[in-house]
């Protein structure tokens, strides 16, 4: 039994350490070819009209600052339609967003704030915003998220590239509390890695974008023609993501357009968001995994594979891999004292030095994982510094263990979800800070 799980360790390894560098060295090509030019902004060929839609559930301490930052856009204010909406909220959302309103005393008189009391979570918000906007697209910007001025501009140039195949663009979001605590500067590095590696290289690739949950625009007309957002799901924008590539049309990245975030900065709120969202990836593959086997689009079956892998048989690898490793270790030391003690894993007794390419595997895969946070820093101004490497390697060993237990734990949740027939939209709201 010790031989399968070494073998099995070892082809997972390799196949995950393969995927990454094929990454990565997509997101760096694509990184040096943008490297030769600035970001500029001119005239478009057109503006067509935008509605924003702001889900809001009980955000009063971050909203004001988000309407401000959506009031002061670089597009044109005859061309904007903001809707706000207050979802179930229990504190003074819904009057904040009010004397935000009235304190801006903008230009923009297109607005509407809606005190909403349906179901759906996130996902009916933006359906209920579907039945109104009167935007040719909608963009969805969440509470806490601070779009930079230029942001819907790059997402509407990008657009404007190839308007036939593109049904959405995407941007990035950036960490506006990195520097909080040790929590959000390592919450700040895997964004950073996500974003400006993960999702360049698949894109660069592959022509596969992903819709996040802040900072892109979609086409009205297309969204309802696949029948919107599906109401309760967890992670409404995996899942909406899934149907726009069965449909054969793009995802597009605007990698300069640009959202802050507010991230978690307590252990207890990143767990609950963290599994939220591992939750919702597992429910969303498992309803897409029949499409490997059947006559989807082949970017719905690449997509399907590398979720399957990276939730399912990438973290069982994982597991096993760190069982291996520290028995075998704490096996050598042990042989230290007492001579009749065995390595348990060394693929029998005559190769021992499995145990030793398995250890060294271990190693490889340390260092991938710094190289691709180093790659993603120095693409990004001001953040690849000699502090970040050491982040990065503590991150490794407390970090990133923590995604390993929230899957156990999200996977467990979604098998007694399905036995009890237990509804598995009910989810924890992240809790937010002032700053």
């Amino acid at each position: 039994m010790s031989d399968y799980l070494v073998i099995f360790a070892l082809l997972s390894i390799w196949i995950s350490i393969f995927m990454s560098i094929v990454i990565i060295s997509g997101a760096v090509h694509f990184w040096l070819k943008r490297s030769r030019h600035a970001s500029k902004i001119t005239r478009l060929s057109r503006y067509p009209k935008i509605s924003i839609v702001v889900p809001a559930h009980n955000e009063e301490t971050v909203i004001a600052k988000t309407i401000s930052a959506l009031l002061a856009l670089n597009y044109p204010t005859d061309k904007l339609e903001l809707l706000l909406f207050a979802d179930n909220c229990q504190d003074h959302t819904y009057d904040v967003m009010q004397q935000a309103i009235v304190r801006s005393a903008g230009t923009l008189t297109d607005i509407q704030i809606v005190k909403r009391t349906g179901g759906g979570g996130k996902a009916g918000v933006l359906n209920d915003a579907l039945k109104i906007a009167s935007g040719e697209f909608i963009a969805v910007y969440d509470a806490d998220a601070i779009p930079e001025k230029n942001a819907l501009y790059f997402l509407i140039a990008t657009f404007l590239q190839d308007p036939e195949r593109y049904a959405a663009v995407f941007g990035r979001n950036k960490t506006r509390n990195a520097n909080q605590n040790f929590l959000t500067k390592c919450i700040n590095q895997e964004i950073v890695v996500t974003q400006r590696i993960q999702h360049v290289g698949l894109w660069h690739l592959f022509k596969i974008g992903r819709i996040p949950g802040t900072n892109f625009i979609i086409n009205t007309k297309f969204v309802k023609s696949i029948g919107g957002w599906r109401n309760g799901a967890l992670t409404e924008d995996t899942d909406i993501s899934f149907k726009i590539m069965q449909s054969g049309k793009l995802i597009a990245l605007a990698y300069n357009s640009e959202a802050f975030q507010q991230e978690p900065e307590t252990l207890k709120s990143y767990y609950y968001q963290r599994k939220r969202w591992a939750k919702g990836n597992y429910q969303v593959v498992l309803a897409n995994f029949k499409h490997l086997f059947d006559h989807s689009h082949w970017r719905v079956k690449l997509e399907t594979f590398y979720y399957s892998c990276t939730f399912f048989w990438f973290i069982i690898a994982i597991i096993v891999s760190d069982v291996i490793f520290f028995v075998n270790l704490l096996a050598m030391m042990a042989g230290i004292f007492h001579s009749g003690i065995m390595v348990p894993f060394n693929f029998s007794a005559s190769n021992p030095q499995i145990a030793q390419l398995l250890s060294y595997n271990w190693i490889l895969m340390i260092l991938i994982y710094l190289l691709q946070i180093n790659i993603a820093m120095s693409t990004q101004f001001g953040q690849a510094t000699s502090k970040q490497i050491w982040i990065a390697l503590l991150s490794y060993f407390t970090y990133s263990q923590i995604f390993v237990v929230v899957s156990i734990s999200s996977v467990f949740s979604v098998i007694i979800d399905v036995l009890f027939h237990r509804d598995g939209s009910k989810w924890v709201k992240t809790k937010r800070f002032t700053d």
